[in-house]
């Protein structure tokens, strides 16, 4: 072996160019290398992981209360459906028809991650996630770019190196969410680590290539039971007023009497709005099974997107010095899709709406209002948003619409699916939940006051509401 590496060591590139186009060097190529199916075994047992997170992020999505933590797990969630797609691709190019990825690699890992999605503590489930499960895969793929042959491999290498760019990014965001949510841990949190740390180690590892101690044992503790998805909608406290439906945005923005820049203001609360909209996907993706994995990719994606958009509009009142949890951002839409339809009638709506979004007074109209105002932030932020939502109706297209004979019948359904899905103005107002109160007077004179300017009487005095109508300002029930 000593020779080997010796002639490895010793041989020269002409005119000393970096070798063997810079993937390694000949010593490692020479003495490094991983069986066919060894490194498909390793490799099944990334994309089981990375499914598994994905599944545990998206599906926390609705019922975790914390603004901040619905948006990362969006975000991570997205990571994950990109990675696993990548491995999919990777595993089906090694002689591996059929890909038996749907097969659970270890009951220990089975457990693990049973474990994390029953966890109901959001600081206990913070941590089983980012100090056990996400340092196990970044360890499984470090050795993996360690033993495998750099040459022969390098396929793998790219996916595994692409992939630990964000795998560590999700780390670092993890540790510096934990560090801020130690208060909320319950009793039994150490003992619960304990459990997870117990069940990777009879894994041999999330890798699996380590040695299996012989005196612990693991059982279900919180997963005995099973895990159920929660549709219902969770907000934290800056959220104070969820059923108010007293400013209706659409119909704002389409008076053409009113200024571009008080229009801009109402986008950015349209954006931040948008949360709602991962709260309702969520659900769609965790309650359709059996789906190719690009579904849940490419739907993964669009919901990544809208939390992208609900942050443009938190950006957006940051840019303008404005408190944006002064005023009430309603949860209804998604609340009322969730508990009312089911998984293929929310998507039906969600088609539905991205429809409506293409003609000339949908995005367009919002991106042209945008660059009107002069405010290169909030065109900037319409730009895009106007691009992600023609990719959203694409989207709907490639799995929804192809369910239907036409695509008019299928947007049919959408528009008969959310008139059914009831939004009850009045109700809610004689419940006690809202008083649907105009709060727009008070953010467009905070607005003024801060840009130095007069407010005009007229905007100040708009007063329009959702009672009886859509956001697609259809009229589904007559205004008393």
């Amino acid at each position: 072996m000593n020779r080997i590496l010796d002639h490895g060591k010793n041989y020269s590139q002409f005119k000393n160019l970096p070798p063997l186009a810079g993937v390694g060097e000949f010593p490692d190529a020479i003495t490094k290398g991983l069986s066919i199916d060894n490194c498909v075994t390793r490799l099944k047992r990334y994309h089981y992981a990375l499914k598994r997170l994905h599944g545990i992020f998206n599906d926390h999505i609705t019922s975790e209360p914390i603004y901040e933590l619905k948006m990362v797990f969006s975000l991570h969630s997205y990571y994950c459906a990109e990675h696993v797609a990548a491995l999919r691709t990777r595993v089906g190019e090694m002689r591996e028809p059929p890909l038996g990825l749907d097969k659970v690699p270890d009951d220990n890992l089975r457990l693990l991650f049973d474990e994390i999605i029953a966890q109901r503590n959001v600081a206990s489930r913070i941590r089983g996630i980012y100090q056990v499960a996400l340092p196990a895969i970044i360890r499984g793929m470090e050795r993996h770019l360690d033993e495998t042959n750099p040459l022969a491999d390098h396929p793998s290498v790219r996916v595994c190196r692409f992939a630990l760019l964000e795998l560590r990014d999700m780390h670092d965001y993890g540790q510096k969410a934990i560090a801020c949510l130690p208060e909320d841990e319950p009793d039994g949190t150490v003992e619960w680590i304990e459990l997870l740390k117990n069940a990777m180690l009879l894994a041999g590892d999330l890798d699996g290539t380590q040695e299996v101690p012989e005196d612990i044992a693991v059982a279900p503790l919180l997963s005995a039971d099973g895990y159920q998805y929660e549709p219902d909608v969770k907000r934290d406290g800056r959220f104070y007023d969820p059923f108010n439906m007293g400013v209706n945005a659409e119909i704002f923005l389409h008076n053409e009497e009113f200024d571009a820049a008080s229009k801009v203001l109402m986008m950015y609360y349209k954006r931040l709005r948008e949360i709602d909209v991962p709260e309702m996907m969520a659900g769609i993706i965790a309650q359709t099974p059996d789906q190719p994995w690009e579904y849940y990719r490419q739907m993964t994606r669009q919901l990544w997107d809208e939390a992208r958009h609900a942050m443009m509009g938190e950006v957006g009142f940051v840019s303008l010095g404005l408190d944006w949890s002064e005023i009430p951002i309603n949860f209804t839409w998604s609340r009322a899709l969730n508990l009312q339809l089911t998984p293929i009638e929310r998507h039906a709506v969600l088609y539905f709406i991205e429809q409506g979004l293409m003609p000339k007074s949908g995005k367009r109209h919002e991106w042209e209002v945008a660059v009107a105002s002069q405010n290169p932030l909030a065109a900037i932020f319409q730009d895009y948003d106007w691009a992600d939502e023609v990719l959203h109706a694409q989207i709907g297209r490639n799995w929804f619409v192809s369910q239907f004979d036409s695509a008019k019948k299928a947007t049919d359904y959408g528009d008969e699916c959310w008139t059914r899905a009831l939004l009850d103005w009045g109700a809610w107002r004689e419940e006690g939940l809202t008083e649907h109160r105009n709060w727009w007077p008070e953010l467009y004179r905070a607005a003024c006051e801060k840009a130095g300017i007069e407010p005009r009487a007229d905007i100040l005095a708009y007063e329009e509401t959702y009672e009886g109508k859509r956001a697609d300002l259809k009229v589904t029930v007559p205004a008393e």
